[in-house]
């Protein structure tokens, strides 16, 4: 499999967990799926990016790779750099708790 199929699977993967977890999309229809789905197993999964990118990046691995070894190595494969990706792109603050603990060990 040639490298870029690889990259080609990590922003596919990207573009669709986003899609599904952060975005409106056309007539708001993702939003409405997003309700429909509840607070459920199925509303849970469309709420974190990281499981959701996992489920997102099986069908690419599965189409991927060749045989099952590469396929079962892409598919995390995928699903992280998908994830390095939305950490790249993502306007939220880091969480800070380690910093905060060094903070507060001092003051005593």
């Amino acid at each position: 499999m040639p490298f870029y199929w690889l990259i080609l699977g990590v922003l596919a993967a990207w573009r669709i967990t986003h899609l599904l977890n952060a975005e409106d999309g056309p007539w708001d229809l993702l939003v409405k799926l997003r309700r429909l789905a509840g607070s459920g197993p199925f509303g849970s999964l469309l709420d974190c990016f990281y499981c959701l990118s996992l489920w997102v990046a099986a069908p690419l691995a599965y189409f991927l790779g060749h045989g099952w070894k590469q396929r079962l190595f892409l598919w995390p494969a995928i699903s992280g750099g998908a994830i390095l990706l939305q950490k790249a792109t993502s306007r939220r603050e880091p969480d800070s708790v380690a910093a905060e603990y060094h903070e507060d060990e001092r003051n005593e």
